[in-house]
């Protein structure tokens, strides 16, 4: 990380890493979400395969299965989409946000297919971390083909990071997919910055920066592969309940402290 990219982060709660992976490396990642959406590969234990809830609701008839699937999430036990959260460039840049000793903490492979509400409401993501300090957490998304306003990229508020944990509802949308939480008190009118990515940009975020995506409003898809890292030394927060399997936090860099995280 650069002087100046540090600062960025600082600054805005977040910094984009251009082409940090290159697209034919990519692919093996979109192949396996083809291959579970269509049953060629069976999803890895732990794994949930999400619908998109207006296809849950037969709102919508996906033409394909491929269109059927919004997330692959938790992937720890998938060993050709855990690749990207072990990838030693990830690591090495997780590491300069969270330190040296570094936990995978949560990870998804998102696709917001065409035809559906698909929106993501501006959210923190240390809502869903039972553990401190925020600092020590960080956020990494990776565009998996463009990212553009069109199909619904991520918009991020700069500078929230900076805040409070906001408290999180859901919205009054006719259509939201299950956990998609917003924060309370944020209106339309809240100033927002796209982030527009091609393929193998990599965004790392702050969890208290507030973020969200739009709806895809193209005939193609929007895909992403995203992952949390903690440093191994955060601790839970008094009376929270650790989330256990379904959920691990799996030690990817440096040794592990057995009385945090």
């Amino acid at each position: 990380m650069t002087p100046e990219q540090r600062a960025g982060y600082e600054d805005r709660g977040y910094v984009i890493v251009r082409g940090l992976f290159e697209k034919h490396e990519l692919e093996p990642w979109l192949e396996r979400l083809r291959a579970i959406a269509e049953g060629v590969v069976k999803p890895a234990p732990g794994m949930t395969v999400m619908r998109d809830v207006m296809v849950a609701k037969g709102v919508v008839a996906p033409e394909t299965p491929l269109q059927a699937v919004a997330k692959l999430q938790d992937f720890h036990e998938d060993p050709v989409l855990f690749a990207y959260v072990t990838d030693p460039r990830m690591l090495d840049w997780a590491e300069a946000f969270v330190g040296p000793d570094v936990k995978a903490i949560h990870n998804m492979l998102i696709s917001k297919p065409p035809g559906v509400d698909g929106r993501h409401p501006l959210h923190q993501d240390l809502l869903y971390f039972p553990f401190r300090p925020a600092e020590a957490i960080v956020g990494a998304w990776t565009a998996l083909e463009p990212s553009t306003r069109e199909n619904g990229c991520l918009v991020a508020v700069p500078g929230t990071h900076r805040g409070a944990l906001l408290p999180h509802q859901n919205p009054d949308w006719e259509y939201l997919n299950f956990a998609y939480f917003g924060a309370v008190g944020v209106g339309a009118e809240t100033e927002r910055v796209h982030l527009e990515m091609d393929p193998g940009d990599t965004v790392f975020f702050h969890p208290l920066l507030l973020h969200g995506s739009g709806r895809n409003r193209t005939a193609g898809f929007r895909r992403a592969i995203s992952t949390h890292y903690a440093s191994a030394r955060c601790r839970f927060i008094a009376g929270a309940e650790p989330l256990g399997n379904r959920r691990p936090y799996t030690l990817v860099r440096g040794r592990d402290h057995p009385d945090c995280i």
